[in-house]
This record gives C-alpha cells, structure tokens and sequence, in this order.
C-alpha cells in the first residue's frame, strides 16, 4: 500500500513506538492504533506476524511494573476461550483474502473507537459485576478472535472488566496480566500457521530497539502532555485508519 520504503518504515516505526507508548500506561487505547498503521506499510499478515513478538516484549516491561498488582481469578474465566479464540482467529487470518483482512482489521479499529466512545455511558448505569465462566468463555472467545486478527482484544476485555469496578491500578495490572497471557497463547499458533516466519522474525528485531524507546517516551509524555487531549487525537487516527483500510481510499498514497 506504501510504495515509499522510507515512509513505510517510518510508519511502522510510529506503531511500533505505540506499543512502548501503550505498555507504558500512556494515551489509553493507543495500542489499538498499531496494527492499522503497520497494515498501512506491509501486507496484513506480514503486519500482525510482525507485530506478535513486539507486543510479547512490550508485555515484559508492563509485568515488571505492575508485578502481583492484579485479579488472578479473570485469568480462570477468560483463558479457556481465548484459547479456542485464537485457534479461530487464526484460521479465519487463513481463509481470508488480503482486502478481506484489511477490511476486517478496520472495522475493528473503527468499532473500537465507537465503543470507547460510548462506553462510559453503558457501564455508567452497572452494578458491580462478578466475574463467572458463563461470561468469561464467550468474551475469551472473542477476545481471542480479535486478538488474532488484529491484536485488538481490548474491547473484549473492557467488557468483562470494567463493570468489575476493580481499583484503578488493579483493573490496569490485570488487564497487563490478560493480554501477556493472550499474547503468548498466540506465538505457537501464530508460528504453526505461518503468520510468524523468519521474514516477520527479522522484521521484528529490526524494530525491536522502539519498544523500550516507547516506554521511556511514555513515562515522559505521562509527566508532561495532558492524556485526554492525547488519548482523543489518538482517537480521531484510529477512526480514520480504520476506514482507510475498509474503503481502500488510497489515502496513503498522499503520502508518498
């Protein structure tokens, strides 16, 4: 889609320092932006292989952080159906054509910025919830599809635990906790179908060096930018990448 290898690197750059960003605890939703913005600079399988391996180390540096300050029962309800998930997830990634990825990839970052939208509005009226199976396979399920299309489970997992009302550095320590364990659910699976292959590895390490970079720009932006303001901007590029990848506008042959 980018014919320009400098600017196709450099946004794939920019998502890859999401990810730091977002594992820094920094502009919210942010690490939903990654995957539509590399999907903007490789093919779509290529991007989410790529993807994987940089999200599993991010995952570490989020560990160490809040290390023991989470819910461990969410695990018990979410995992056996983001098991079955992935597995879904990643045959669907197989039986897709490109576009057809692409479009879904877009919709996701589109239905994701309408359900942060909204969702402040529809927890608002909830009572406390308390987690059980009945909810946590299905939502697993589909965190777990999500995931493996677009590393975009974050809805999902919203659902099940925001009506928790857990403490705010619970809810983040857990929420750290669910995607560490999707994410490395998803390495095998991902490598036994060819969506992680020693081309996605390379790319991988090539951009690997960002993920701490972001980080430390995250704790920084934390004392200095105003979040809101970030998270909305945020938002507004999410919204419009979604839609270039499900209309196919070209609107990044602009930038070439």
């Amino acid at each position: 889609m980018v014919a320009n290898e400098l600017t196709k690197n450099l946004m794939a750059g920019v998502a890859v320092l999401f990810i730091g960003l977002s594992k820094a605890g920094f502009g919210g939703g942010l690490g939903m932006l990654t995957t539509p913005l590399c999907v903007m600079a490789f093919d779509a399988r290529i991007a989410i292989g790529v993807l994987l391996p940089l999200l599993c180390a991010g995952d570490i540096f989020s560990l160490r952080y809040y290390w023991r300050k989470w819910d461990r029962r969410n695990l018990a309800y979410l995992l056996p159906g983001v098991v079955v998930g992935v597995v879904i997830g990643v045959h669907l990634i197989g039986g897709l054509s490109p576009r057809q990825l692409n479009q879904a990839i877009g919709f996701l970052a589109v239905a994701f910025v309408l359900f942060q939208v909204i969702r402040e509005r529809v927890f608002r009226a909830e009572g406390t919830f308390s987690p059980n199976h009945k909810v946590g396979i299905p939502c697993g399920i589909g965190a777990g599809i999500t995931s493996s299309m677009a590393h975009g489970a974050g809805p999902v997992i919203s659902v099940f635990l925001i009506p928790q009302q857990l403490p705010k550095e619970i809810y983040v320590g857990t929420t750290v906790l669910v995607f560490t364990w999707i994410n490395w659910i998803k390495l095998p699976f991902f490598v036994a179908n060819g969506v992680i292959t020693w081309h996605t590895v390379a790319v991988s390490l090539v951009f690997l060096p960002l993920v701490p970079v972001g980080v430390w720009l995250g704790i920084w932006l934390n004392r200095k930018v105003s979040e809101a303001l970030f998270t909305r901007l945020i938002y507004v590029i999410t919204f419009l990448s979604g839609l270039e990848l499900m209309f196919h506008f070209e609107v990044s042959a602009w930038l070439r």
